[in-house]
Protein backbone atom coordinates (compact mmCIF):
# COMPACT_ATOMS: atom_id res chain seq x y z
CA UNK A 1 0.00 0.00 0.00
CA UNK A 2 1.39 3.23 -0.95
CA UNK A 3 2.42 6.22 1.53
CA UNK A 4 -0.96 8.30 0.95
CA UNK A 5 -3.52 5.01 1.49
CA UNK A 6 -1.23 4.35 4.66
CA UNK A 7 -1.44 8.22 6.27
CA UNK A 8 -5.70 8.15 5.34
CA UNK A 9 -6.29 4.51 6.63
CA UNK A 10 -4.12 6.27 9.68
CA UNK A 11 -6.76 9.45 10.43
CA UNK A 12 -9.69 7.39 10.09
CA UNK A 13 -11.93 8.88 12.46
CA UNK A 14 -13.63 7.11 15.46
CA UNK A 15 -17.22 6.20 15.23
CA UNK A 16 -16.99 6.89 19.11
CA UNK A 17 -20.04 9.13 21.39
CA UNK A 18 -19.25 10.72 23.99
CA UNK A 19 -22.22 9.33 26.04
CA UNK A 20 -21.66 6.88 28.24
CA UNK A 21 -23.28 4.34 26.19
CA UNK A 22 -19.85 4.07 24.38
CA UNK A 23 -19.44 3.05 20.36
CA UNK A 24 -22.48 2.79 18.55
CA UNK A 25 -22.91 0.96 15.26
CA UNK A 26 -23.44 3.41 12.16
CA UNK A 27 -26.39 3.02 10.28
CA UNK A 28 -25.27 0.70 7.10
CA UNK A 29 -27.76 -1.39 4.93
CA UNK A 30 -27.97 -5.11 4.54
CA UNK A 31 -29.12 -6.74 1.57
CA UNK A 32 -29.11 -10.21 0.20
CA UNK A 33 -29.39 -11.24 -3.56
CA UNK A 34 -31.14 -13.70 -4.62
CA UNK A 35 -28.36 -16.31 -4.68
CA UNK A 36 -28.56 -15.91 -0.89
CA UNK A 37 -25.12 -13.43 -0.87
CA UNK A 38 -25.32 -10.86 1.65
CA UNK A 39 -24.08 -7.26 1.26
CA UNK A 40 -23.69 -4.96 4.05
CA UNK A 41 -22.83 -1.62 3.42
CA UNK A 42 -21.91 1.46 5.46
CA UNK A 43 -20.99 5.05 4.31
CA UNK A 44 -18.31 6.92 5.99
CA UNK A 45 -17.63 10.23 4.18
CA UNK A 46 -14.72 11.34 6.81
CA UNK A 47 -11.77 10.13 3.96
CA UNK A 48 -11.52 8.82 0.08
CA UNK A 49 -10.82 5.35 1.21
CA UNK A 50 -12.93 2.59 0.95
CA UNK A 51 -12.68 -0.87 2.57
CA UNK A 52 -14.08 -4.53 2.61
CA UNK A 53 -13.86 -7.69 4.22
CA UNK A 54 -15.57 -10.58 2.14
CA UNK A 55 -16.27 -13.96 4.24
CA UNK A 56 -17.01 -17.10 3.06
CA UNK A 57 -18.38 -19.89 5.42
CA UNK A 58 -16.30 -23.03 5.46
CA UNK A 59 -13.00 -22.75 6.22
CA UNK A 60 -10.77 -25.46 7.99
CA UNK A 61 -14.10 -26.90 9.50
CA UNK A 62 -14.51 -27.97 5.57
CA UNK A 63 -11.39 -29.35 5.04
CA UNK A 64 -11.31 -33.28 4.04
CA UNK A 65 -10.56 -35.68 6.31
CA UNK A 66 -6.54 -36.22 5.88
CA UNK A 67 -6.61 -32.95 3.82
CA UNK A 68 -5.85 -29.81 6.76
CA UNK A 69 -4.89 -26.71 4.95
CA UNK A 70 -6.77 -27.13 1.95
CA UNK A 71 -8.62 -24.00 2.99
CA UNK A 72 -5.78 -22.12 3.61
CA UNK A 73 -4.25 -23.09 0.40
CA UNK A 74 -6.92 -21.79 -1.60
CA UNK A 75 -7.02 -18.56 0.09
CA UNK A 76 -3.48 -18.37 -0.90
CA UNK A 77 -4.21 -19.24 -4.62
CA UNK A 78 -6.88 -16.70 -4.78
CA UNK A 79 -4.53 -13.82 -5.07
CA UNK A 80 -2.74 -15.31 -7.36
CA UNK A 81 -4.09 -14.57 -10.86
CA UNK A 82 -8.04 -14.29 -11.56
CA UNK A 83 -10.21 -13.51 -14.70
CA UNK A 84 -8.06 -11.74 -17.15
CA UNK A 85 -5.66 -11.12 -15.08
CA UNK A 86 -2.30 -13.83 -14.30
CA UNK A 87 -0.51 -13.58 -11.03
CA UNK A 88 2.04 -10.55 -11.49
CA UNK A 89 -0.99 -9.03 -13.18
CA UNK A 90 -3.27 -8.95 -10.55
CA UNK A 91 -0.81 -7.41 -8.11
CA UNK A 92 0.67 -5.17 -10.33
CA UNK A 93 -3.28 -3.74 -10.98
CA UNK A 94 -3.84 -3.49 -7.27
CA UNK A 95 -0.61 -1.76 -6.90
CA UNK A 96 -0.87 0.79 -9.49
CA UNK A 97 -3.73 2.02 -7.99
CA UNK A 98 -2.22 1.90 -4.07
CA UNK A 99 -5.24 -1.04 -3.04
CA UNK A 100 -4.67 -3.92 -0.80
CA UNK A 101 -6.34 -7.12 -1.42
CA UNK A 102 -5.45 -10.36 0.88
CA UNK A 103 -6.83 -13.68 1.47
CA UNK A 104 -6.13 -16.00 4.54
CA UNK A 105 -8.54 -18.74 5.91
CA UNK A 106 -9.52 -19.57 9.44
CA UNK A 107 -11.10 -22.06 11.59
CA UNK A 108 -14.82 -21.52 10.16
CA UNK A 109 -14.10 -19.28 7.25
CA UNK A 110 -11.76 -17.79 4.26
CA UNK A 111 -11.58 -13.84 4.02
CA UNK A 112 -10.84 -11.67 1.75
CA UNK A 113 -9.99 -8.15 3.23
CA UNK A 114 -8.92 -4.95 0.84
CA UNK A 115 -9.05 -1.23 0.93
CA UNK A 116 -8.71 1.04 -2.42
CA UNK A 117 -9.13 4.67 -2.83
CA UNK A 118 -13.17 5.85 -3.12
CA UNK A 119 -12.17 6.78 -6.88
CA UNK A 120 -11.45 3.28 -7.60
CA UNK A 121 -14.25 1.45 -6.06
CA UNK A 122 -15.67 0.28 -9.80
CA UNK A 123 -11.92 -1.66 -9.91
CA UNK A 124 -12.52 -2.89 -6.29
CA UNK A 125 -15.07 -4.64 -7.14
CA UNK A 126 -14.33 -5.85 -10.64
CA UNK A 127 -10.54 -7.68 -8.73
CA UNK A 128 -13.29 -9.23 -5.95
CA UNK A 129 -15.74 -10.76 -8.00
CA UNK A 130 -12.68 -11.98 -10.37
CA UNK A 131 -11.19 -13.38 -7.24
CA UNK A 132 -14.26 -15.33 -5.96
CA UNK A 133 -15.90 -15.62 -8.84
CA UNK A 134 -13.27 -16.92 -11.24
CA UNK A 135 -9.87 -17.40 -9.80
CA UNK A 136 -7.47 -19.11 -12.06
CA UNK A 137 -6.07 -21.89 -9.71
CA UNK A 138 -3.07 -22.19 -11.28
CA UNK A 139 -0.99 -25.41 -10.98
CA UNK A 140 2.36 -23.31 -10.55
CA UNK A 141 0.95 -21.16 -7.98
CA UNK A 142 -0.51 -23.96 -5.85
CA UNK A 143 2.74 -25.99 -6.17
CA UNK A 144 5.01 -23.20 -5.05
CA UNK A 145 2.27 -22.06 -1.85
CA UNK A 146 1.90 -25.43 -0.78
CA UNK A 147 5.99 -25.71 -0.84
CA UNK A 148 6.22 -22.46 0.78
CA UNK A 149 3.73 -23.29 3.56
CA UNK A 150 5.45 -26.99 4.27
CA UNK A 151 8.91 -24.92 4.63
CA UNK A 152 7.46 -22.50 6.82
CA UNK A 153 6.37 -25.42 9.29
CA UNK A 154 9.39 -27.10 9.27
CA UNK A 155 11.08 -23.72 10.17
CA UNK A 156 9.06 -23.28 13.00
CA UNK A 157 10.18 -26.38 14.34
CA UNK A 158 13.64 -25.25 14.21
CA UNK A 159 13.45 -21.50 15.30
CA UNK A 160 9.83 -20.71 16.79
CA UNK A 161 8.30 -23.69 19.17
CA UNK A 162 5.77 -20.81 20.61
CA UNK A 163 3.94 -20.54 17.24
CA UNK A 164 3.38 -24.62 17.15
CA UNK A 165 2.40 -25.42 20.48
CA UNK A 166 -0.98 -24.10 20.34
CA UNK A 167 -1.75 -25.78 16.93
CA UNK A 168 -0.72 -28.82 18.93
CA UNK A 169 -2.92 -28.44 22.05
CA UNK A 170 -5.80 -27.41 19.98
CA UNK A 171 -5.48 -30.88 17.86
CA UNK A 172 -5.02 -32.71 20.94
CA UNK A 173 -8.05 -30.80 23.08
CA UNK A 174 -10.83 -31.18 20.24
CA UNK A 175 -9.47 -34.63 19.21
CA UNK A 176 -11.53 -35.73 15.37
CA UNK A 177 -13.85 -32.37 16.13
CA UNK A 178 -13.10 -29.98 13.00
CA UNK A 179 -11.98 -27.54 15.12
CA UNK A 180 -9.04 -29.89 16.08
CA UNK A 181 -7.80 -29.24 12.74
CA UNK A 182 -4.70 -27.23 11.67
CA UNK A 183 -5.62 -23.89 9.56
CA UNK A 184 -2.44 -24.13 7.48
CA UNK A 185 -2.12 -27.38 7.19
CA UNK A 186 0.64 -30.11 8.59
CA UNK A 187 3.95 -31.62 6.50
CA UNK A 188 1.63 -34.88 6.13
CA UNK A 189 -1.99 -33.15 5.18
CA UNK A 190 -0.45 -30.62 3.15
CA UNK A 191 1.90 -33.43 1.19
CA UNK A 192 -1.29 -35.30 0.75
CA UNK A 193 -3.43 -32.37 -1.11
CA UNK A 194 -3.51 -32.47 -5.05
CA UNK A 195 -4.42 -29.60 -7.00
CA UNK A 196 -7.03 -31.41 -8.31
CA UNK A 197 -8.02 -31.13 -4.19
CA UNK A 198 -7.92 -27.86 -4.51
CA UNK A 199 -10.14 -27.76 -7.56
CA UNK A 200 -12.45 -29.91 -6.13
CA UNK A 201 -12.68 -27.52 -3.01
CA UNK A 202 -13.38 -24.73 -4.85
CA UNK A 203 -16.42 -26.32 -6.46
CA UNK A 204 -17.75 -28.21 -3.40
CA UNK A 205 -17.26 -25.38 -0.80
CA UNK A 206 -16.88 -21.82 -2.25
CA UNK A 207 -20.52 -19.85 -3.66
CA UNK A 208 -22.62 -16.83 -3.42
CA UNK A 209 -24.77 -18.69 -0.54
CA UNK A 210 -21.33 -18.95 1.89
CA UNK A 211 -20.74 -15.12 1.29
CA UNK A 212 -21.31 -12.26 3.35
CA UNK A 213 -19.69 -9.16 1.52
CA UNK A 214 -19.47 -6.02 4.11
CA UNK A 215 -17.80 -2.64 2.62
CA UNK A 216 -17.58 0.60 4.79
CA UNK A 217 -15.99 3.85 3.74
CA UNK A 218 -16.89 7.01 0.92
CA UNK A 219 -19.56 5.96 -1.35
CA UNK A 220 -23.20 6.38 -2.59
CA UNK A 221 -25.10 3.27 -0.94
CA UNK A 222 -27.22 2.87 -4.57
CA UNK A 223 -24.70 3.48 -6.65
CA UNK A 224 -22.20 0.53 -4.71
CA UNK A 225 -25.26 -1.85 -4.40
CA UNK A 226 -25.88 -1.73 -8.06
CA UNK A 227 -22.15 -2.29 -9.40
CA UNK A 228 -22.26 -5.26 -6.11
CA UNK A 229 -25.14 -6.56 -7.38
CA UNK A 230 -24.34 -7.08 -11.19
CA UNK A 231 -20.73 -8.35 -10.04
CA UNK A 232 -22.40 -11.00 -7.83
CA UNK A 233 -26.07 -11.52 -8.62
CA UNK A 234 -25.43 -14.63 -11.35
CA UNK A 235 -22.82 -16.46 -8.85
CA UNK A 236 -23.61 -19.81 -8.16
CA UNK A 237 -24.07 -21.64 -5.30
CA UNK A 238 -21.35 -23.89 -3.23
CA UNK A 239 -21.88 -27.16 -4.72
CA UNK A 240 -22.35 -29.31 -1.21
CA UNK A 241 -24.37 -27.97 1.96
CA UNK A 242 -22.35 -26.45 4.53
CA UNK A 243 -21.53 -29.07 6.90
CA UNK A 244 -23.42 -28.60 10.62
CA UNK A 245 -20.22 -28.92 13.17
CA UNK A 246 -21.35 -30.78 16.09
CA UNK A 247 -20.67 -29.36 20.06
CA UNK A 248 -17.17 -30.36 21.04
CA UNK A 249 -17.70 -31.45 24.90
CA UNK A 250 -15.17 -30.48 27.52
CA UNK A 251 -12.43 -32.57 29.02
CA UNK A 252 -13.17 -33.73 32.38
CA UNK A 253 -9.96 -34.87 33.75
CA UNK A 254 -6.46 -33.70 33.16
CA UNK A 255 -4.35 -35.13 30.49
CA UNK A 256 -0.68 -34.51 28.72
CA UNK A 257 0.83 -34.17 25.26
CA UNK A 258 4.49 -34.40 24.93
CA UNK A 259 6.11 -33.23 21.90
CA UNK A 260 10.15 -34.37 21.81
CA UNK A 261 12.12 -31.18 20.68
CA UNK A 262 15.08 -33.13 21.79
CA UNK A 263 17.42 -30.18 20.82
CA UNK A 264 15.39 -26.93 22.89
CA UNK A 265 16.56 -25.27 25.85
CA UNK A 266 13.38 -24.44 26.76
CA UNK A 267 9.85 -25.97 26.50
CA UNK A 268 7.02 -24.28 25.87
CA UNK A 269 3.55 -25.52 27.62
CA UNK A 270 -0.14 -24.68 26.92
CA UNK A 271 -3.10 -25.83 29.09
CA UNK A 272 -6.82 -25.75 27.84
CA UNK A 273 -10.62 -26.68 27.64
CA UNK A 274 -13.55 -26.44 25.68
CA UNK A 275 -14.99 -22.97 26.65
CA UNK A 276 -18.11 -21.05 25.01
CA UNK A 277 -19.15 -19.82 21.72
CA UNK A 278 -19.01 -16.38 20.52
CA UNK A 279 -22.90 -15.40 21.28
CA UNK A 280 -22.25 -16.62 25.01
CA UNK A 281 -24.05 -13.64 26.81
CA UNK A 282 -21.61 -13.49 29.48
CA UNK A 283 -19.07 -11.80 27.44
CA UNK A 284 -18.44 -8.86 29.48
CA UNK A 285 -17.77 -10.55 32.04
CA UNK A 286 -15.42 -13.16 30.13
CA UNK A 287 -13.61 -10.50 29.19
CA UNK A 288 -12.63 -8.65 32.33
CA UNK A 289 -11.52 -12.16 34.14
CA UNK A 290 -9.95 -13.07 31.42
CA UNK A 291 -8.04 -9.84 31.51
CA UNK A 292 -7.04 -9.57 34.85
CA UNK A 293 -6.53 -13.07 35.30
CA UNK A 294 -3.71 -13.54 31.63
CA UNK A 295 -4.86 -10.79 29.40
CA UNK A 296 -2.46 -8.11 29.94
CA UNK A 297 0.93 -7.29 31.04
CA UNK A 298 -0.04 -6.75 34.92
CA UNK A 299 -2.50 -10.05 35.02
CA UNK A 300 -2.20 -12.30 37.69
CA UNK A 301 -0.32 -14.90 35.28
CA UNK A 302 2.16 -12.42 33.51
CA UNK A 303 2.61 -11.04 37.21
CA UNK A 304 3.73 -14.47 39.00
CA UNK A 305 5.71 -16.23 36.00
CA UNK A 306 7.46 -13.17 34.73
CA UNK A 307 7.62 -10.57 37.69
CA UNK A 308 7.54 -11.91 40.49
CA UNK A 309 8.90 -15.17 39.95
CA UNK A 310 11.36 -14.28 36.69
CA UNK A 311 10.55 -18.10 35.37
CA UNK A 312 9.25 -16.48 32.19
CA UNK A 313 9.33 -14.05 29.82
CA UNK A 314 6.02 -14.10 28.85
CA UNK A 315 2.46 -15.95 30.31
CA UNK A 316 -1.29 -15.45 28.97
CA UNK A 317 -4.32 -16.42 28.71
CA UNK A 318 -7.55 -15.75 26.18
CA UNK A 319 -10.34 -17.43 24.22
CA UNK A 320 -11.17 -18.51 21.38
CA UNK A 321 -14.87 -18.12 20.90
CA UNK A 322 -16.12 -20.09 17.69
CA UNK A 323 -19.80 -20.16 16.33
CA UNK A 324 -20.54 -23.50 18.38
CA UNK A 325 -17.89 -23.64 21.40
CA UNK A 326 -14.40 -22.38 21.25
CA UNK A 327 -11.61 -22.77 23.85
CA UNK A 328 -9.77 -20.66 26.89
CA UNK A 329 -5.79 -21.74 27.36
CA UNK A 330 -3.21 -20.15 28.96
CA UNK A 331 0.33 -20.34 27.69
CA UNK A 332 4.07 -20.06 28.83
CA UNK A 333 7.29 -21.11 28.00
CA UNK A 334 10.38 -21.74 30.27
CA UNK A 335 14.02 -23.04 31.12
CA UNK A 336 13.90 -26.82 30.46
CA UNK A 337 15.25 -27.14 34.43
CA UNK A 338 12.45 -24.92 35.54
CA UNK A 339 9.52 -26.73 33.59
CA UNK A 340 7.52 -27.89 36.38
CA UNK A 341 8.03 -25.43 38.66
CA UNK A 342 6.71 -23.09 35.99
CA UNK A 343 3.46 -25.26 35.19
CA UNK A 344 3.08 -26.06 38.84
CA UNK A 345 2.66 -21.93 39.02
CA UNK A 346 0.44 -21.35 36.69
CA UNK A 347 -1.84 -24.32 37.97
CA UNK A 348 -1.84 -22.47 41.39
CA UNK A 349 -2.84 -19.58 39.93
CA UNK A 350 -5.49 -20.85 38.38
CA UNK A 351 -6.69 -22.26 41.15
CA UNK A 352 -6.32 -19.25 43.19
CA UNK A 353 -8.72 -17.86 40.80
CA UNK A 354 -11.69 -20.35 41.60
CA UNK A 355 -10.80 -19.98 45.15
CA UNK A 356 -10.58 -16.51 45.41
CA UNK A 357 -12.72 -15.16 43.08
CA UNK A 358 -11.33 -11.09 41.91
CA UNK A 359 -11.54 -8.16 44.87
CA UNK A 360 -13.57 -5.14 43.49
CA UNK A 361 -10.35 -3.32 43.03
CA UNK A 362 -9.37 -5.34 40.15
CA UNK A 363 -12.72 -5.62 38.75
CA UNK A 364 -12.53 -1.91 38.00
CA UNK A 365 -9.10 -1.77 37.19
CA UNK A 366 -10.10 -4.51 34.26
CA UNK A 367 -13.35 -2.74 33.13
CA UNK A 368 -11.22 0.17 32.44
CA UNK A 369 -8.55 -1.64 30.98
CA UNK A 370 -11.41 -3.25 28.57
CA UNK A 371 -13.22 -0.36 28.00
CA UNK A 372 -10.21 1.70 27.00
CA UNK A 373 -9.58 -0.83 24.53
CA UNK A 374 -12.74 -2.01 23.06
CA UNK A 375 -13.04 1.46 20.58
CA UNK A 376 -9.58 1.31 18.99
CA UNK A 377 -10.96 -1.48 17.16
CA UNK A 378 -13.75 0.23 15.92
CA UNK A 379 -11.76 3.28 14.29
CA UNK A 380 -11.63 2.77 10.50
CA UNK A 381 -13.60 1.77 7.85
CA UNK A 382 -11.91 -1.61 7.58
CA UNK A 383 -12.53 -2.15 11.18
CA UNK A 384 -16.04 -1.19 10.73
CA UNK A 385 -16.33 -3.43 7.32
CA UNK A 386 -14.11 -6.07 9.62
CA UNK A 387 -17.08 -5.40 12.16
CA UNK A 388 -20.29 -6.05 10.41
CA UNK A 389 -19.31 -9.19 9.06
CA UNK A 390 -18.57 -10.80 12.17
CA UNK A 391 -22.02 -9.69 13.51
CA UNK A 392 -23.52 -10.94 10.28
CA UNK A 393 -21.38 -14.73 10.26
CA UNK A 394 -22.24 -15.15 13.93
CA UNK A 395 -26.11 -13.99 13.99
CA UNK A 396 -25.21 -11.20 16.67
CA UNK A 397 -27.30 -7.67 17.13
CA UNK A 398 -26.12 -4.13 17.09
CA UNK A 399 -26.69 -4.63 20.40
CA UNK A 400 -23.23 -6.59 20.42
CA UNK A 401 -21.70 -3.56 20.08
CA UNK A 402 -24.07 -0.73 21.00
CA UNK A 403 -24.70 -2.21 24.48
CA UNK A 404 -20.95 -3.70 25.16
CA UNK A 405 -19.76 -0.56 27.27
CA UNK A 406 -22.69 -0.44 29.37
CA UNK A 407 -22.72 -4.46 29.75
CA UNK A 408 -18.72 -3.87 30.66
CA UNK A 409 -19.24 -0.74 33.34
CA UNK A 410 -22.36 -3.12 35.19
CA UNK A 411 -19.72 -5.91 35.68
CA UNK A 412 -19.49 -7.04 39.44
CA UNK A 413 -17.01 -9.42 41.51
CA UNK A 414 -20.10 -11.79 41.96
CA UNK A 415 -20.22 -11.64 37.96
CA UNK A 416 -16.82 -12.55 37.48
CA UNK A 417 -16.76 -15.48 40.26
CA UNK A 418 -19.62 -17.15 38.80
CA UNK A 419 -17.94 -17.14 34.92
CA UNK A 420 -14.96 -18.46 36.99
CA UNK A 421 -17.18 -21.36 38.37
CA UNK A 422 -19.02 -21.99 35.15
CA UNK A 423 -16.28 -21.15 32.35
CA UNK A 424 -12.60 -20.87 33.61
CA UNK A 425 -11.60 -24.76 33.66
CA UNK A 426 -10.05 -26.27 37.11
CA UNK A 427 -6.74 -27.17 36.67
CA UNK A 428 -7.84 -30.90 37.15
CA UNK A 429 -9.61 -30.74 34.26
CA UNK A 430 -6.85 -29.71 31.84
CA UNK A 431 -5.24 -30.66 28.32
CA UNK A 432 -2.08 -30.16 29.08
CA UNK A 433 0.66 -29.52 25.97
CA UNK A 434 3.70 -29.56 26.61
CA UNK A 435 6.77 -29.16 23.95
CA UNK A 436 10.64 -29.59 24.76
CA UNK A 437 13.44 -32.04 25.71
CA UNK A 438 11.51 -35.03 26.49
CA UNK A 439 14.06 -37.02 28.42
CA UNK A 440 14.52 -33.91 30.60
CA UNK A 441 11.31 -33.31 31.68
CA UNK A 442 9.07 -36.71 30.91
CA UNK A 443 9.19 -37.59 34.66
CA UNK A 444 8.54 -34.18 36.13
CA UNK A 445 5.53 -34.14 33.85
CA UNK A 446 3.83 -37.48 35.04
CA UNK A 447 2.37 -35.67 37.88
CA UNK A 448 -0.17 -34.06 35.64
CA UNK A 449 -1.58 -36.74 34.13
CA UNK A 450 -1.35 -39.45 31.95
CA UNK A 451 1.23 -38.77 29.19
CA UNK A 452 1.12 -39.04 25.15
CA UNK A 453 3.95 -38.57 23.71
CA UNK A 454 5.18 -37.59 20.11
CA UNK A 455 8.23 -36.25 18.53
CA UNK A 456 8.67 -32.73 17.12
CA UNK A 457 9.67 -34.13 13.91
CA UNK A 458 6.56 -36.63 13.43
CA UNK A 459 5.19 -34.59 10.08
CA UNK A 460 1.49 -34.27 12.12
CA UNK A 461 0.17 -32.07 15.17
CA UNK A 462 -2.25 -34.96 15.84
CA UNK A 463 -1.35 -37.43 18.33
CA UNK A 464 -1.33 -41.15 17.13
CA UNK A 465 -3.39 -43.35 19.43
Amino acid sequence: MNKIVATLLLFCSACVCAADNGVKVPQFERVQLGNGAVVLLMERHDVPLIAFTAVLRGGAVSDPTGESGVASLLAGVLQKGAGSRDAVQFAETVASVGGQIEAAASTESISVNGSFLARDQQLMVELLADMLQRPRLDLAQFDTLRARQIEFIRAAKESDLAALTPIYGEAYLFGGHPYGRSVDGSEASLAAIKHADLQQYYQQQVGADRLILAVAGDFKTSQLKQRISRAFSGWRKAGTALAPVPKAERVAKRRVLLIDAPESVQSYFWAGNVAVPKSDPRRPALDVTNTLFGGRFTSMLNTELRIRTGLSYSASSHFDRLLQTGHWALSSFTQTETTTQAIDLALATLDNLHKSGLEPTMVESGKSYVQGQFPLALETSGQWAAQLATLEFYGLGRDYIDNYSAQLAAVTPADAKKVIDEVFPSSSALTIVVVGNASAIREGLRKYGPIMEMKLADPSFEPKN
